[in-house]
């Protein structure tokens, strides 16, 4: 038999059960057909975090982040880039703190950028400051 891994779909929100052995192979969603990995993070809002954060089988990254923040908007380029090298493994997600002022503060965010990774709904680790890219996939690779 093989692993079947849960996946929520970034589109319609629907769980998708994909064969472990099907993930590099872009898998579409069975609701609503669109590609469950677009090679991009995922916008989270409260209305949608615990879904991917719990129900997804697959470890989250989250970028906790602002538009007025430098930092963040030096860093958007590199996590963009890191999402195209991490999945299907691992889902790459960003937080506007700003606009989510709930999820920054249950997760006791103090300075941003930070990263968390998440599994299962907890959190594994956490990285405070911004990275370039190759110190963002080195961190993520090295946590899961």
């Amino acid at each position: 038999m093989t692993e079947t891994l849960h996946l929520v779909c970034p589109h319609c929100r629907s769980i998708n059960r994909v064969p472990a052995a099907r993930l590099a192979g872009q898998p579409n969603c069975g609701q609503c057909h669109a590609p469950l990995f677009t090679g991009h993070p995922i916008a989270l809002t409260a209305a949608d975090f615990d879904l991917h954060a719990q129900r997804a089988e697959i470890p989250l990254v989250v970028d906790f982040w602002a538009s007025w923040c430098g930092p963040c908007r030096m860093m958007a380029p590199a996590y963009e880039q890191a999402a195209q090298m991490l999945e299907p493994q691992v889902r790459l997600a960003k937080v506007n703190t700003e606009e989510e002022q709930a999820l920054a503060a249950r997760f006791g965010i103090s300075s941003i950028p930070t990263l968390v990774l998440l599994r299962g709904g907890r959190e594994l680790a956490r990285q405070p400051g911004a990275l370039g890219l190759q110190d963002i996939v080195r961190w993520v690779r090295s946590k899961i």
